[in-house]
């Protein structure tokens, strides 16, 4: 696995970490669109772990996944 430097200027500090954080909202949001889109049933607590996840690297795990999935759960599974 390719580990990632960042040339962000502000590498390491309060800006970097707000823009994950936007990063992070944004693909959980994606994720959520794209179960609902599919008429995938989304429970609260799934909603939650989505929302609540600032892992770029799981959220974009879940975001592959929710293209195939049949239900919420195999999001996670494995994980």
């Amino acid at each position: 696995m390719a580990t990632y430097t960042s040339r962000f200027p502000g590498s390491g500090t309060i800006i970097e970490e707000s823009i994950n954080r936007g990063l992070a909202q944004s693909r959980a949001e994606d994720i959520l669109r794209l179960l609902t889109l599919r008429g995938i049933d989304i429970p609260e607590a799934a909603r939650e772990r989505i929302t609540g996840c600032a892992d770029l690297e799981t959220l974009g795990t879940w975001f592959d996944r929710a293209v195939t999935a049949t239900d919420v759960e195999e999001l996670f599974a494995d994980m």
